[in-house]
């Protein structure tokens, strides 16, 4: 028996994530080191490497893009850690919903939000 495809299907150009894990992602076929913003039609490098340097500013691709973003997935790691104080209320000033959680649910939740055509970005903290 021939086995099943469960890749959800994206329209043409979206940045599923494909994989994970040794210190990088696989997004729309491309490999990128180290942490990532991936966006419905782009991904970015991004410096972070820690809960605790995410901040305002280093978000500012998502609050201050040219593709609006309704909600923000941040994967915060191998295991949850809480999000820094005050995050949350100044993104939803923003405009921005956040949704934290660790790094490989912000995947798995990012390709199904991908999928339903919404106005998602992820901020992806790498794990080994």
């Amino acid at each position: 028996m021939p086995g099943l495809d469960i890749t959800p299907l994206v329209a043409s150009g979206r940045q599923l994530i494909q994989g994970y894990g040794e210190g990088r992602f696989r997004v729309a076929g491309q490999v990128f080191p180290g942490s990532v913003l991936v966006f419905p039609q782009r991904t970015l490098t991004w410096p972070v490497r820690e809960p605790a340097a995410i901040t305002l500013a280093s978000l500012d691709a998502v609050t201050g893009g040219d593709v609006p973003t309704e909600i923000l997935l941040v994967g915060c790691g191998a295991r949850f850690e809480p999000a820094p104080a005050g995050l949350a209320r100044t993104l939803r000033a923003a405009g921005v919903a956040l949704e934290w959680m660790d790094t490989g649910a912000a995947c798995r939740t990012f390709n199904v939000l991908l999928g339903e055509d919404r106005r998602v970005a992820a901020a992806l903290i790498a794990v080994e």
